[in-house]
């Protein structure tokens, strides 16, 4: 079995790392050539065009960063590439978004199963995502091979559709906690208590979230190099939670604020850190520039 495998970034490349490690055979694509370089060194192989990767391969993996570069891909470069093929879509976009691609793939002849994950670059390169799934049950079973060598279990959560709204759902959970957490801690701090203290007894209590530990020195140093989420990506997963709510006859106005405070990281250069550098923005009192 061969899989294509289009946008090595920083989830595509781990994933691909992990599918090579397994002995697939790997053809791999990105619109920045040079990105591909590492994974060629490392057994992959491709061709000049996305159209030639997706004619060596069974299965068509994208790990593209938005719905309209997924569209633009599928539909458009690879176009009648989709018949007889399977398409497994992880970038995490809106329900709607991946119901017009599903239907799109199937009108080219192809099977689409949406599978956004948990996890990012760490997860990935062993194996750990938790992977959810989206589409007809027949193209989930015909790819939990291939799966399975990204997640000790995925999960099948029923349509097109259901499985980005869960995913969405999970990183609303990220925006939210991240939020509160930042908030909290500016305030221990800035009125003379230990942080350790307070972490002590915020672990003893039903409001502990391990995020809170994983982010805590983080947040402390400044320090939001190395992303493996970085602060647009969580902007863009928040307005799609909010479209998603939105059409679901939810309230999200409590969140409103939250996304216009994430509006602002691109001109306090923090788009591309990581999402705890929402950190510096709660800080205030004209805080919120990256740290040097």
């Amino acid at each position: 079995m061969a899989i294509a495998l289009f946008g090595t970034g920083l989830l595509g490349g781990a994933i691909a790392r992990r599918l090579l490690e397994g002995g697939q055979e790997l053809w791999v694509w990105n619109r920045t050539a040079e990105r591909c370089q590492s994974l060629i060194q490392a057994g992959a192989r491709t061709a000049p065009t996305a159209k030639e990767v997706a004619g060596q391969a069974d299965w068509l993996v994208t790990v593209l960063s938005d719905g309209p570069s997924t569209e633009a891909l599928l539909l458009g470069e690879l176009d009648q590439q989709l018949a007889g093929r399977g398409v497994i879509q992880i970038a995490t976009i809106a329900p709607e978004q991946s119901q017009a691609l599903a239907a799109g793939v199937a009108e080219r002849g192809g099977r689409y199963l949406e599978t956004p994950v948990l996890g990012s670059k760490p997860e990935a390169l062993v194996g750990r995502l938790q992977l959810m799934a989206g589409g007809e049950p027949e193209v989930f079973a015909a790819a939990e091979p291939l799966l399975k060598q990204l997640s000790e279990a995925p999960r099948h959560l029923g349509p097109v559709g259901s499985a980005m709204a869960c995913k969405l759902a999970l990183n609303q959970l990220i925006a939210s906690l991240t939020h509160a957490f930042s908030l909290s801690l500016h305030l221990v701090q800035r009125s003379g208590v230990d942080v350790e203290s307070f972490m002590e007894i915020l672990r003893g209590s039903a409001l502990y979230a391990p995020t809170f530990d994983k982010k805590l020195e983080r947040e402390l140093q400044g320090d939001y190099d190395n992303p493996n989420f970085p602060t647009a990506h969580l902007r863009k997963d928040l307005a799609l939670f909010l479209e998603a709510s939105q059409a679901a006859g939810l309230n999200g106005e409590g969140l409103e604020g939250l996304l216009e405070l994430l509006q602002r990281s691109s001109d306090a250069g923090l788009d591309g850190l990581d999402y705890s550098a929402l950190h510096a923005l709660t800080a205030g009192h004209g805080a919120g520039r990256a740290p040097h």
